[in-house]
Parts: C-alpha cells; structure tokens; sequence
C-alpha cells in the first residue's frame, strides 16, 4: 500500500465513479504500493467539464467511440468506455507527496497538473504529469485543457487583422476564447449565449457586443451589425463552441462568401439537421472541426505540444482564468452539484472540486 512521505501513512483515496445516467458516487479506495518509476499526488483542486463531462453524466456519448484515446489514464480504464461504473475528468492539480524507485527525489513537493479523473490522490508515472510553473496558483492551472483548447481554436481559426468574428456559446472555452480574441485587432468581436450571466462576462472579457440566440430582435440587431444582408458580408469568422448541433444553423445565417466556420463543440450522440443549400452552398464555406488532441498538419513542422503547452502557460499567467470559478466544492457534495449543473446549467460558470488534507 502506498504510504505519503515523511508521515509513512496509508493513502487511501477518495474517487469520484459515474455509475448510471445522472448518478456518481464517492469511493475510498486504498492506493497500491508505489512501482518503480511512479509517483503520488495529493490533489488540491480539479475542474469539472460542462460540456464533455456532463455528456458523461447525462449518458450521451457514443458507444463506438472512446472517451478520450489521446489520455491515457482514460484509455487503459477499461477495455468499453462507455459501460458503467467508471471515473471521468481531466483536470487536476496536485502536489507530488511520495516517489517510486527510480523517480527524482526533487519532484517532491512539486506542484503538477495532470489530466486525471476526480479524485484527491493518484499515483502516476512522471511522464504523465506536467509540473506547474512556480508563478501560477493551483485555480489558474486546473484551466490548462479548457485554455489549450482555445489556443488550438484561434490556431485553427487564423483569425486576421480587421475582420469580424463570432463566438457561438461563451461556456468557460468561448468565454476563454474570446478573451484571447480580443487581444487581436479584429473590427467587430461578438459574443452568442443563451444566458445572461455568461453574455455578461463576455463582455468584461473583450466582446463588442453579447447576443442572446433566442431572441429574433438579438439575433437581427447581429446580422445588422455583420452586414449579413449586404453581398459579400457576413462573419468572416465564427466559432461554434456551444455543444448544441443547430447552432450550426446560425452560424451558417451569419456566414458570408468564403466565411470560416470552426467547430469546437463535440456533440457525443446528439444530432441536428444542418441547411447546407442555398447561400451555405453558394458561399463556399470552410467548415473545419477542431480539436485540441492534436495539430493542425499546417503547423506541425513548427510546432508540438510542448510549444502549444508553453504558450497556453503564458496565457493563463496573463488571463487568470481563476476569475471564471464560481462554485468551489468538496468531491463529498459531487452527487447534487452534478445534478446542478444538470438542472440549471445557467447559475454555474465553473465548478470545481476542493480537497483538504489533514
């Protein structure tokens, strides 16, 4: 059994499962001894996903496809991903208690981020984890997947100087990158969420202008502003990040000739009906897909994780995305938060497990 350093304890682990559609649980696990090459850490917070994550929950995703087979303490969970009971999440930041043989000795006491499932102790092997610079609080790293996304969004997008760009869905990646966006020189930046809250801080963050996409007067005062009428107009730009497959429907309204539409959302098993005729044919549009697990083949002669990480770094120092929490909870509270968040998605921005060690 693994003990912590300097105390020679017993690490017994507190887990969170998904065990059915709209059920987790808390497990206490006891940790097996440290192998050579592995290492313990204790975790102080971790992020919950609103999007992936609680298509998890809800029980949307896909039979035939993995969780995430880029991670690999997802991938060797369990041979069928989908099958209950299992651990999600993949945001954690903790401090490295106890080495194996052969580990350096120094990372004790590190702080590191990893991209773990819910649980307040986790043992790893030192390649699976990234140590967190010394100028960055735990609350700031727990955003380093949802801050790589959005930097793998603008390096998919290539957004260019004086153009218009359209933020559908400002959950914590819109509202991320949006914030990124406005440190470029576009001429108009808009920000579309159906919530008040989250247009709201959209526009702390950098946006022009917030629109609601329910609302037929929003919606027109937005295509006034993109000139959608007028030939040749539109969007130059727009980002699809709000995990509702018809917003693709809106964004094809916004759209322009030769407009750039990126898709960040994944869908898991939800599906909608998407116009592609008329002016979506006529436009020649670029639809492309994006997805932080790997790079763009145009820039992969440039650049590789370890580059996309470093730069995702600068940004969160920059950002403090820790302004974003505003729900802070103990894994122990995890069965009604989750029910939250599935409830009134609208009363949480970003939620996030606290774990207090004696």
């Amino acid at each position: 059994m693994t003990t912590d350093a300097g105390q020679n304890k017993p690490v017994y682990a507190q887990q969170l499962w998904f065990t059915g559609i709209e059920q987790v649980e808390v497990r206490e696990q006891p940790l097996t001894a440290l192998a050579e090459g592995e290492l313990l850490v204790q975790v102080e917070c971790s992020a919950i996903s609103a999007g992936t994550e609680m298509l998890v929950y809800r029980g949307q995703i896909p039979n035939e496809m993995p969780l995430d087979a880029t991670i690999a303490v997802l991938r060797s969970q369990q041979q069928d991903q989908q099958q209950y009971p299992l651990q999600y999440g993949y945001a954690s930041v903790g401090i490295v208690k106890a080495v194996g043989a052969g580990v350096d000795a120094a990372l004790i006491g590190q702080r590191v981020f990893a991209f773990q499932p819910h649980a307040s102790h986790f043992i790893a092997t030192p390649a699976a984890v990234i140590p967190v610079p010394a100028d960055i609080a735990a609350e700031d790293a727990v955003f380093l997947p949802n801050m790589e996304t959005a930097v793998n969004l603008i390096q998919d997008g290539s957004p260019a100087l004086g153009e218009r760009v359209v933020v559908l869905g400002q959950g914590i990646v819109g509202l991320l990158l949006a914030n990124l966006l406005a440190q470029f020189p576009l001429t108009q930046l808009h920000g579309v969420d159906a919530i008040a809250v989250r247009r709201e801080r959209a526009l702390q963050l950098g946006v022009s202008k917030a629109f609601d996409p329910f609302s037929t007067a929003d919606i027109n005062a937005l295509k006034q502003q993109l000139r959608v009428a007028e030939n040749n107009t539109g969007a130059d730009l727009i980002y699809e990040v709000s995990g509702a497959p018809d917003a693709l429907n809106l964004a094809i309204e916004l759209s322009g000739f030769a407009s750039r539409i990126v898709i960040g959302s994944w869908y898991g098993n939800k599906t909608a009906a998407i116009a592609l005729g008329g002016n979506a044919h006529r436009n020649r549009l670029t639809i492309t897909t994006s997805q932080v697990s790997s790079l763009a083949p145009e820039l992969s002669g440039r650049w590789d994780k370890a580059r996309r990480f470093e730069l995702t770094w600068q940004m969160l120092r920059k950002l403090q995305p820790s302004q974003l929490i505003t729900h802070r909870a103990p894994l122990s509270e995890a069965p009604a938060l989750y029910q939250r968040l599935h409830q009134s998605p609208a009363e949480i921005l970003q939620a996030i497990f606290c774990y207090s060690h004696a």
